[in-house]
């Protein structure tokens, strides 16, 4: 079937697949963390997202170039695993244990302005007057969200969730800076970088006394986490993004994600959405759009 498909239509269908995925994980997280501490299920989603990656390797024949990774790419890739998934999704999930999900979702949602916030000192990018008003608009979606609509009170529902979640949008996006000069075959990368972290994490376990057998509950969500949050949906994603006519066409969809992750808490999570929660991420995309547009450059989300 998929042999009959024009590449651009396969690019939204491996698009479409990760964004459903996408929209579901913040439910998993949720879901997961009732079951294990946020270190826990980081250590276990890890486990299982380094088996798909290296299932995905093997598949498409691409386990040889690592022969060609220079010992300077290998540190890279031991730093970058420092950042993701180590750090991460360490902080990552220690906000939404603090948060409801629907507030930790759409923060998080807004890691592309905090990207090009620090593109400036990183890569030594300027903006215009424009863009920084669009990140305004955004942040300001954020703090609708974190006052839970009550903005010119600015007293925060949970501050230290808050800031938890804004910080790990800063290790995303140093993440993603810091790879952009990545010249090697991305699969083999992403699979390098997750098993480098995995020893850390594990370290990180043990010395925090953190080390426990998973419930069958805990060992679901883990493996759901690890494959498609982790593991299938960024690969499907960069296959998208890769085979598409133009980034943009691919990249845009990601603004469906949050509206549809809203859904999927409501009927899994049964958690209210706020008229707070909405309006913030229409800030948010609203922001983000905003960002493309007077940059003319499609924001890449992989």
């Amino acid at each position: 079937m998929l042999s009959t498909l024009t590449n651009q239509s396969k690019a939204y269908l491996f698009a479409g697949i990760a964004i459903f995925f996408w929209s579901t994980v913040a439910s998993a997280f949720k879901l997961s963390l009732e079951h294990l501490e946020p270190i826990q299920l980081v250590l276990y989603s890890t486990l299982f997202s380094i088996c798909v990656l290296f299932i995905l390797v093997l598949y498409q024949g691409k386990l040889n170039l690592i022969k060609s990774f220079s010992r300077d790419d290998l540190k890279k890739y031991a730093l970058l695993g420092c950042l993701n998934p180590c750090l991460y999704y360490i902080i990552l999930f220690k906000a939404y244990d603090a948060l409801p999900a629907q507030e930790a979702m759409v923060i998080n949602f807004s890691w592309p302005v905090m990207l090009v916030i620090l593109s400036i000192p990183i890569l030594k990018q300027t903006i215009d007057v424009k863009s920084f008003l669009s990140i305004i608009v955004c942040y300001l979606g954020v703090v609708v969200i974190a006052t839970n609509g009550d903005i010119f009170s600015m007293q925060f529902v949970n501050p230290f969730g808050v800031f938890l979640m804004l910080i790990s949008t800063v290790i995303w996006s140093l993440f993603w800076l810091f790879n952009t000069k990545n010249s090697n075959d991305s699969l083999v990368s992403l699979f390098l970088i997750f098993l480098f972290s995995f020893p850390l994490i594990l370290v990180f376990v043990l010395f925090t006394n953190s080390f426990v057998v998973p419930s069958f509950k805990g060992l679901i969500g883990s493996i759901y986490i690890g494959c498609f949050e982790m593991g299938i949906s960024l690969v499907l994603w960069q296959s998208a993004l890769k085979i598409s006519t133009t980034v943009s066409r691919v990249a845009s969809l990601v603004f469906i994600t949050p509206f549809m992750s809203l859904v999927v808490l409501y009927f899994v999570l049964d958690e209210r959405i706020l008229v707070s929660t909405f309006f913030g991420l229409v800030l948010i995309c609203t922001g983000l759009i905003l960002q493309k547009y007077f940059t003319n450059k499609a924001i890449d989300y992989s």
